[in-house]
């Protein structure tokens, strides 16, 4: 943390996803470690009695928490827990319920809620189930589309990050068959910009190298497999590079992340969200976070699903989860360090010197 005075105080709430996953196992985990709670404060969306449950089915008797009836009476450097609903629900491993659904929407309305209050620094989501969550109240193809919606933030990029390995994409959960038609130089051109301001306010680069991924196999072959490149793609990456970005490509996506090139380059933006994930969870797949880029504010979730496959059974990984934590209380600093140098030209100076 490179605010010790702010040590343990960063307010994280913590929504719980799809009851019947992996999600609230991997929370525990990560909290029944003491040490976390000195690097923010987690408030956890939930039900008492759905805790219970899983800390005994799991056998996770060492994970401990306080009960409160809302952020306002939260206990610093411990783990609290807001009574989200009353009402009993089974919980059934493994399993996609519409009960399920509805109680994962709670908990992330719930969060989301204090959020856009300012009563939380910034909320971790435990993953959904993108189907069971379709409800009144969540007609989006996932968290990032959701959050977007809820903070008006058009001009948002789904982000994952590991390390220094940082993927955006221009379109999002759309089906493979759209993509090509969703794709413009307008769009390509703002979500270049969302990264190059992310990666400036979020990760505290000065000046960020951007790589741009071509749609087609081999970048179209000057024309021969596509005409994406030579009309959208290319036009857009002049557009921002005339703007004074560092901007370069299109690049073909194979060679691009198998010659290792994206060890050169701050941020790396994907036409869709395979040709960006299939890579990225290849080279990051325990430590992986996703992060909502271009929100007003802090939103990441550990780069997993529901894993019902082996929900109940004690064996997920909390390292994602861990990862998202550490990610959201980093960016929080980043941003603040970020506001701090905007309003002193000096200090801003000075910094660019010491570089």
């Amino acid at each position: 943390m490179s605010h010790i005075e702010n040590e343990g105080r960063i307010r994280i709430g913590i929504s719980v996803g799809d009851i019947n996953g992996i999600g609230i196992e991997t929370i525990m985990k990560t909290f029944i470690d003491h040490r976390m709670t000195t690097v923010c404060t987690p408030i956890i969306y939930c039900n008492h009695k759905v805790l219970s449950f899983h800390r005994k089915a799991l056998n996770l008797n060492d994970f401990n928490y306080n009960s409160i009836k809302n952020v306002d009476s939260l206990i610093y450097k411990k783990v609290n827990v807001i009574n989200t609903w009353e009402e009993d629900v089974a919980v059934e491993f493994g399993q996609s319920t519409p009960l399920a659904g509805k109680y994962a929407l709670m908990s992330l309305e719930a969060a989301a809620f204090d959020l856009h209050q300012g009563k939380l620094d910034a909320i971790v989501t435990a993953p959904i189930n993108k189907n069971n969550i379709q409800q009144s109240g969540f007609k989006f193809p996932g968290h990032t589309e959701y959050l977007a919606d809820k903070f008006d933030s058009p001009n948002y990029l789904m982000m994952l990050v590991a390390g220094d390995l940082r993927i955006g994409t221009v379109t999002g959960h759309i089906p493979l068959n759209n993509v090509s038609k969703e794709l413009s130089i307008k769009k390509i051109v703002a979500k270049i910009k969302a990264m190059n301001s992310s990666l400036k306010q979020d990760f505290g680069i000065d000046k960020p190298k951007i790589a741009v991924l071509g749609l087609n196999p081999h970048s179209s072959d000057n024309g021969l497999l596509g005409s994406e490149e030579r009309d959208i793609i290319i036009p857009a990456i002049k557009q921002a590079f005339d703007e004074k970005l560092v901007v370069m490509g299109p690049y073909p996506a194979d060679g691009f992340f198998g010659s290792s090139a994206y060890h050169q380059f701050d941020g790396i933006l994907a036409m869709y969200h395979d040709q960006g994930l299939i890579p990225f969870k290849t080279i990051s797949f325990d430590t992986g976070v996703n992060f909502t880029a271009g929100l007003s504010k802090v939103r990441t979730s550990p780069d997993h699903g529901t894993g019902y496959d082996i929900a109940g059974k004690c064996i997920a990984s909390e390292s994602s989860f861990r990862e998202a934590i550490y990610l959201a209380c980093d960016i929080i600093n980043k941003r603040e360090e970020y506001s701090e140098i905007s309003k002193s030209p000096l200090k801003f100076s000075k910094m660019v010197r010491d570089r």
